[in-house]
């Protein structure tokens, strides 16, 4: 089953996603991002822009097969099972269809009230299906 985490109360999406993927791939590891387009545009924009020291090679699902190869971050409506899937961070409202496989989830719920409450049926629907979810509130100083 797959490792499933919850970070709660990110003040902002999209840089927090950023510094979540700057964290990712300095760990030399691949993710696969889902969410809404208007979402995936503005983290698209963010990546090339949120810090001057870093660059995270990304794309999207509708990308030419030679940048998905070179590319840490893959941005797309739903999973795509034709590319690495240790890592899927979800900035979407609901649970994203063919999640399964990922080794690691990590749901991130922003602190807009619209958002957190979908973010509580996401953590309902994860824990109907059995998993084990572990929670990390942002708020907190010793969260990651």
């Amino acid at each position: 089953m797959s490792r499933i985490e919850f970070h709660f109360n990110a003040p902002a999406l999209v840089p927090y996603a950023c510094r979540l993927l700057r964290k990712v791939h300095g760990r030399g590891f691949r993710a696969q991002v889902v969410g809404h387009r208007t979402t995936l545009t503005q983290l698209d924009q963010a990546l090339w822009t949120f810090s001057s020291l870093d660059f995270l090679p990304h794309c999207g699902a509708d990308a030419a097969p030679s940048m998905r190869r070179v590319s840490s971050v893959l941005l797309t409506e739903q999973p795509c099972e034709d590319w690495d899937r240790v890592i899927l961070i979800n900035l979407g409202e609901s649970v994203p269809a063919n999640f399964e496989g990922f080794e690691r989830i990590i749901d991130v719920v922003s602190i807009d009230e619209l958002h957190r409450a979908q973010g509580r049926e996401r953590w309902k629907a994860y824990s109907r299906m059995g998993h084990e979810l572990i929670r990390h509130d942002l708020a907190r100083p010793e969260s990651p």
